[in-house]
């Protein structure tokens, strides 16, 4: 079910059939390198997270689909996109977003993405506000997430330890106007 769409991409709800892509493309080296969370994913680690998270609406997650041309209703699935860690009280949520197939990376897919993805959070979900937490050498990620509308609020020294080693986080914020 497609649930926002641009000229180039369609975002769609994720499915138990998306597993073995999203299990495929989150394992490999260039997506899970810019992940706080690292761990192999496996089918039933995938599996239960759809139980535990997206079926209790703690998460909502999409694929990424990229369009062949203007009429096309299916896409092409390249990746996905997702709020996490859904606060209905205070009416926020973290953003999170991967593209899985490497010859979709760099060519605007995910700014794109990141546009729409605020869209449905604010017009869909009714979220206030949308915050995200990027590595701080990750420059291509944050200009995306620039053009995307989110602004750089809080530089978070040594936050993280990943493989023995202290990183920076960059958070970065979205307030909905609306709301």
């Amino acid at each position: 079910m497609t649930v926002m769409e641009s000229d180039k991409v369609l975002l769609r709800k994720m499915e138990y059939s998306d597993t073995e892509n999203i299990v495929k493309w989150r394992n490999t080296d260039a997506v899970r390198e810019h992940f706080i969370y690292q761990e192999l994913f496996t089918k039933e680690s995938h599996e239960n997270w759809i139980k535990t998270m997206v079926e209790t609406g703690k998460v909502d997650q999409l694929v990424i689909c990229v369009k062949e041309h203007d009429k096309d209703e299916k896409g092409i699935p390249v990746g996905s996109v997702y709020v996490r860690d859904i606060d209905r009280q205070h009416k926020k949520g973290e953003y999170g977003i991967f593209i899985g197939e490497s010859a979709y990376r760099g060519c605007g897919i995910g700014s794109e993405t990141a546009r729409l993805m605020v869209k449905y959070c604010f017009e869909v979900l009714k979220l206030h506000r949308l915050f995200l937490r990027v590595f701080a050498d990750n420059e291509q990620a944050i200009r995306s997430y620039e053009k995307a509308g989110f602004v750089k609020e809080a530089l978070l020294n040594d936050d993280v330890c990943i493989r023995g080693e202290y990183r920076d986080i960059v958070l970065m914020g979205q307030i909905n106007p609306e709301i």
